[in-house]
């Protein structure tokens, strides 16, 4: 039965109407919601886990899904919980640590600016950032292994590990002088270059984007002649970058060099005009994109994941 199974299912591959039973992925995830509206905005990818994680910027609350079902679940509580009423990016390490950016969480109220959590949910740390008005908005994983998260409010880079004797935040990397601060949220998005020797980060209000060398936080620009303005969101496959242009309603698509240096447009494309995307992750070779709900004044269900973000 199971040879007759395996012949029917290659048959109806070669007609190009493989069922859905077939290893299928659903294409979009509904998240659980507040009942006075949900917004959300980050995500992080667990690729050997099968997992994703969603934060929640209406109360902090950090959702948790998985590739093959179309459902998740609240993991971790929001509304004060760890000292967390915001949530923004969110990445994991190899360990399967979960890293999430709070926003403006600590600004003027001393709380947390970012959390570490252990794949079991355990807090192992809850910490500040080093300075002031400091609004951490994205994060990525360096070669090193440490957590290196962007600041929207000036052009600086922070760096958290754990030095042996405890977590710790450091500024990594202070732009100030080469990176222009200008109204609105400045440095967003980051991801790894392919030859892992540096960020690519995004400066959504110019529309920018710089290179950080990962082993000294150097940084220049690398000149795309695109517009890219409210780029938020970044993502790197091989030697393509995709820039998540929130309320510009677009993606763009560049051919990143290796090192970073570089980086040519292709093309861009216009988004679903009803959804506000902020960013995207690969899980298990399928892109899935934050459907924020900025646009709205107060956000009705229903709340998705989606997988196919154009118009």
């Amino acid at each position: 039965m199971k040879r007759l199974v395996l012949i029917a299912t290659a048959l109806l591959a070669l007609a190009g109407t493989v069922p859905a039973s077939a290893d299928a992925r659903p294409d979009r995830y509904e998240l659980t919601g507040d009942a006075g509206g949900s917004k959300f905005e980050g995500i992080g990818a667990d690729e050997r886990r099968g997992l994703f994680y969603v934060s929640e910027v209406t109360g902090g609350e950090i959702h948790r899904g998985t590739s093959g079902s179309a459902q998740t679940a609240q993991w971790l509580a929001g509304d004060g919980t760890d000292g967390r009423f915001t949530a923004r990016g969110i990445t994991v390490d190899a360990a399967g640590r979960v890293y999430v950016a709070g926003g403006p969480n600590g600004i003027g109220t001393g709380h947390p600016d970012l959390w570490v959590y252990a794949a079991d949910g355990t807090l192992l740390a809850a910490l500040r950032a080093p300075g002031t008005d400091v609004f951490l908005n994205d994060v990525a994983i360096g070669p090193d292994g440490a957590a290196y998260f962007t600041n929207s409010n000036d052009p600086q880079i922070y760096r958290v590990a754990d030095d042996g004797t405890g977590w710790r935040t450091d500024l990594w990397a202070d732009a100030t002088g080469t990176v222009e601060r200008r109204p609105g949220f400045n440095l967003g998005g980051i991801v790894l270059t392919a030859d892992r020797g540096a960020f690519v980060v995004a400066q959504g209000n110019t529309g920018r984007l710089w290179r950080f060398a990962s082993a000294d936080g150097t940084v220049s620009e690398i000149a795309t002649g695109a517009d890219l303005v409210n780029a938020d969101g970044l993502v790197r496959q091989g030697g393509t970058l995709t820039v998540v242009r929130n309320f510009s309603r677009m993606l763009a698509t560049l051919r990143l060099s290796a090192d970073g240096r570089t980086a040519t447009m292709v093309g861009q494309r216009a988004t679903d005009p009803t959804r506000v995307l902020t960013t995207a992750k690969v899980l298990r070779g399928q892109l899935l994109f934050v459907d924020s709900k900025f646009d709205e004044p107060t956000a009705t269900p229903p709340y998705e994941i989606v997988t196919d973000p154009l118009a």
